[in-house]
């Protein structure tokens, strides 16, 4: 079972490096109604695509202010990786099916990192370990394109998170 940070501690925890190599590009919050719902970071690479972001290995760490069942997220990622891009109801179940399996129910403080490995799939860790796998490329590059597409639900935080990425000049 993973220990809670409390969130005023994890909002000041300096950010640890998920993968080599990596730098961290942007950080922001969620906020639905005024609350705080989680604060994400991302890093990538050097060189980071944010345009062929499905493409390149990265890692999104949520830092949760809110308590949430793995079924609650599972649903509405589901959701939000529709605005993505399509997929099947067969694919639907199973994404939701194994991504429910993957993910733990979520206390507020908790942190969970969620590693994007191109052409193979997503990884879930809680306090340094895997909890849980989606062996499938097709739903690491949606479930990450919640934050990462231009068709975010959540525009200003995508722009919060590839802040670092942008050079001169470019919007």
């Amino acid at each position: 079972m993973a220990q809670a940070v409390p969130a005023a501690q994890a909002a000041e925890a300096p950010p640890a490096m998920p993968l080599p190599d990596v730098r961290l590009a942007g950080q922001g919050v969620l906020r639905f109604l005024g609350f705080e719902i989680y604060r994400a970071r991302l890093w990538v690479p050097p060189g980071f695509d944010a345009g062929n972001y499905g493409a390149q290995p990265l890692a999104l760490e949520l830092t949760y202010h809110r308590d949430f069942s793995a079924e609650a997220i599972a649903r509405r990622s589901l959701q939000e990786m529709r605005r993505v891009g399509s997929f099947t109801a067969e694919q639907a179940t199973r994404w939701q099916q194994a991504l429910q399996a993957a993910l733990p129910d979520v206390k507020s403080g908790d942190r969970l990192l969620g590693i994007h490995q191109p052409g193979v799939g997503a990884t879930f860790k809680m306090a340094g370990r895997v909890v849980g796998e989606v062996p499938d490329a097709e739903f690491s590059r949606l479930f990450f394109g919640i934050w990462l597409s231009p068709q975010t639900s959540e525009p200003g935080l995508r722009q919060e998170l590839l802040a670092a990425t942008r050079t001169a000049g470019q919007p």
